[in-house]
């Protein structure tokens, strides 16, 4: 498989999920997303001493990804 056909299966991949999250997003009662508890952010004070560092792996530099700042998702 070339780049060109991998990048044509990612394409397709995520056209069916977000298919599939817009039929859920607009079944009776569903929650959108936004506003799921998944995707909360907790407000978590700075420590001076891992500043720019991942509170997971303090070995690795923060990417802001938020995973630390959230339930995991």
């Amino acid at each position: 498989m070339n780049e060109q056909e991998l990048r044509g299966l990612v394409r397709s991949v995520i056209a069916r999920q977000g298919a599939v999250a817009a039929r859920e997003a607009t079944q009776p009662g569903a929650v959108p997303a936004h506003l799921h508890a998944s995707h909360v952010m907790f407000a978590l004070p700075a420590d001076p001493q891992v500043e720019g560092r991942c509170l997971i792996e303090p070995a690795v530099m923060c990417n802001h990804c938020g995973y630390c700042k959230s339930w995991g998702h």
